[in-house]
């Protein structure tokens, strides 16, 4: 099994599981490898990945990508955020398409981004694909896997949503100022936020890599969505503490510029098809999710 940027958050979470169940992991970076259990590639060249580097590996995980959220949209950031996404997934792509033999599976990290500001309405792998900069970056990364698909492997791609974990992300960025009693709804807080635990994306990601009928997209994110402000009053009561303050849209717009579309946005995205599928969550609403995240 070979990982992708398994040094990140849910390639380390990754890692971890697989290793602890005797799941040998080889890990790509992006310098000379080291070891039996690394290649080295160049994620940014077309050639980047050596075929032969491939023989052996039975399944990839592709996890690259910039993060979306850690600065301002300017050309140059929109054209990094891209990059790191498309051009990594297309070498990946090539050599498992040129390899002999090739992996038989590739699941390829993906975005809710796909499907825009959604509102209210209730959305899943059957809606098509929204507008902006994000859905158009989705769309582009996703069709970025074709050569490995047109070769024959099977081919996954995983839209997550926010993943939620004390030790880091979105939620461990949170827990100091909500602990301070400075939590805050943002915006109007009636924002969908869609969501799911770390623990619940590494399991959907392996139970896609077990199953040998999962092609195409799909949704990781739990099955209830909520508000912003209802993941803040949600937050706050896990940790006891009050919650009482609000961020201006216009505050943030002006902050973060474009990124703040993100924030202020609504993603009301469900897992049709991991349900269809037989996958049952572990934490499927976010008072499960905060009890048992902020018990470690």
């Amino acid at each position: 099994m070979a990982i992708s940027a398994a040094s990140g958050l849910i390639g380390s979470a990754l890692a971890g599981d697989l290793s602890a169940d005797g799941v040998q992991v080889v890990r790509l970076v992006r310098r000379t490898a080291r070891g039996a259990d690394e290649i080295g590639w160049d994620p940014q060249a077309a050639d980047g990945l050596d075929p032969a580097a491939l023989a052996g590996v039975d399944a990839v995980v592709h996890l690259s990508g910039a993060p979306i959220a850690a600065g301002r949209w300017t050309a140059a950031r929109k054209a990094e955020l891209r990059s790191s996404r498309i051009a990594s997934t297309a070498t990946l792509a090539t050599a498992i398409a040129a390899a002999d033999p090739a992996p038989g599976v590739l699941l390829c990290a993906s975005a809710i981004g796909y499907y825009g500001d959604t509102g209210e309405r209730t959305v899943d792998e059957s809606t098509p694909g929204g507008t902006g900069f994000l859905a158009e970056l989705v769309r582009d990364w996703e069709a970025a896997a074709d050569p490995a698909r047109a070769a024959g492997t099977r081919v996954a791609t995983f839209r997550s949503g926010v993943v939620l974990t004390a030790s880091g992300g979105m939620l461990g960025r949170l827990l100091l100022p909500f602990r301070l009693g400075l939590g805050a709804k943002v915006g109007s807080g009636r924002q969908y936020f869609s969501w799911i635990s770390l623990t619940d994306e590494i399991r959907a990601i392996r139970f896609l890599l077990g199953s040998a009928g999962a092609s195409g997209p799909f949704n990781l994110t739990a099955p209830e969505p909520v508000t912003n402000a209802e993941f803040t009053r949600a937050l706050a009561k896990a940790l006891g503490r009050p919650a009482v303050f609000g961020l201006p849209s216009a505050a943030l717009r002006a902050a973060l510029g474009e990124v703040a579309s993100e924030l202020l946005g609504s993603a009301r995205v469900v897992p049709a098809r991991l349900d269809e599928a037989g996958f049952r969550f572990a934490h499927p609403d976010i008072a499960t999710a905060l009890g048992a995240l902020l018990a470690r």
